[in-house]
């Protein structure tokens, strides 16, 4: 495991050859009215080529904030880096302190030397664009490739990232993908240019689990092939277990315990820690349980004392019976049918159609709750559009508490979605 290492910016020439970057010190503040506070305290980390270091904790700690000072961009949202250094190797072995780097070595570290994965990659890609021309404008930014270099590199890296039918998918919008595709091409558009750090912020926390699997295999694969250092940034531990070589857990803007993952995860040391692998859900764990009023936090006892985990075991009400099948059904769905049309050509021609949903049946009664499950592009979303008709079936049956759905007018259908039946999106964007 990597010795943390304190550096000056006249000692930035000692970093060790296998190391690409050194946190030291990093502390990042934002302003608040008159006030300033820091969002990170004090923060000392290292990252060696072909290592997988995971940063992780609970939303507010501190995560993506640092991932944003690490790139430059946390001044563009109100923060500064308030002290510290940033020892970064570039690809040509420059080392320089990106703390106090000008604006214009950023932009030209930005994607050729660092890439970042965001989590939500439709708030990332540009929706009036083919993600063929996105992923070709960075290559030629930064590689100075001509036109039809960089179009054949971006078929090359939409093939390395698994995607089928790479020239099609090429010519495709963002929005015409799906979670798990849009995800593979911010994947290609951030190897593009062969960085020699990549940081993954919640790459994969909107994917099923599936998609999801495939994703961290295939990031962990090119990271051996490329021998980038990754710096993976997640709240899920079941993640970090699949995925890292070394952990760092941070808690309220300071690093709480690291340590290589498997000491790590086998026995944790601090509180913290221990709550967070606590909290991991097991399957079949809740059912039949009680819903606690209030989970377990983390409090300061005394002044100067250290974080200790106090739980709180009063119950909000007790277990609810299973709901009795005799009970008649709020929904009743039978035979839906959901098909999209396929367009192509300047005039939009109907060449095919995409079966989204075939022949779904189900009943909701009243107090149930039903889970849909299944992978990315099985249907599910759809199924939802479908019950409000935010998407219009083909056929089928969708009676609501007595009433057929798709015999409903604007105005009453209106008046169903605003006062008796909601959705609540993924995106919150």
């Amino acid at each position: 495991m990597p010795i943390s290492l304190h550096i000056a910016r006249s000692r930035l020439d000692t970093l060790p050859p296998q190391c690409v970057l050194a946190v030291d010190d990093l502390s990042i503040a934002f302003r608040q009215g008159d006030k300033a506070f820091n969002a990170v305290r004090n923060l000392s980390l290292t990252v060696d080529r072909g290592e997988t270091l995971a940063i992780v904790g609970e939303s507010g700690s501190g995560k993506s904030v640092t991932s944003l000072a690490l790139m430059r961009l946390i001044e563009h949202g109100g923060g500064r880096i308030a002290s510290g250094a940033i020892a970064f190797r570039r690809r040509d072995g420059q080392v320089l302190d990106l703390a106090r780097a000008s604006s214009s070595t950023m932009r030209a570290i930005r994607g050729a030397d660092i890439a970042m994965i965001f989590q939500e990659p439709m708030t990332s890609l540009n929706p009036v664009f083919t993600v063929g021309d996105q992923i070709g404008e960075a290559i030629a930014l930064h590689q100075h490739k001509s036109r039809s270099a960089a179009r054949a590199e971006t078929l090359r890296l939409l093939e390395l990232v698994r995607i089928p039918e790479a020239r099609r998918v090429a010519a495709r919008f963002p929005h015409q993908l799906s979670g798990g595709m849009r995800q593979r091409v911010m994947i290609a558009m951030a190897l593009s240019c062969k960085p020699a750090l990549l940081i993954a912020d919640e790459p994969t926390t909107a994917l099923d689990v599936t998609i999801q699997a495939q994703i961290l295999q295939l990031i962990r694969g090119l990271q051996d092939e490329m021998n980038m250092g990754v710096i993976f940034i997640t709240h899920d531990m079941g993640v970090v277990a699949e995925v890292a070589d070394r952990v760092l857990v941070m808690y309220h803007g300071e690093k709480v315990e690291e340590g290589a993952a498997g000491p790590l995860f086998a026995a944790p040391v601090h509180p913290y820690t221990k709550a967070l692998l606590a909290a991991v859900p097991r399957l079949g764990a809740m059912s039949g349980t009680d819903l606690p009023a209030k989970f377990p936090i983390l409090t300061v006892e005394q002044a100067g004392a250290d974080e200790t985990l106090v739980p709180a075991p009063a119950v909000a009400h007790e277990a609810q019976p299973s709901i009795a099948d005799t009970t008649p059904p709020i929904l009743r769905v039978r035979d839906l049918v959901t098909r999209f049309p396929v367009r192509t050509g300047l005039f939009g021609r109907v060449t095919g159609r995409v079966h989204a949903v075939e022949r779904v049946s189900f009943d909701l009664r009243p107090g149930e709750t039903l889970a849909l499950v299944g992978e990315s592009g099985c249907g599910k979303s759809t199924t939802g559009r479908s019950l409000l008709r935010l998407v219009e079936s083909q056929s089928g049956s969708i009676e609501f508490d007595g009433n057929e759905i798709s015999s409903l007018s604007g105005p009453a259908l209106q008046a169903l979605r605003r006062d008796r039946a909601n959705a609540c999106g993924q995106r919150r964007i």
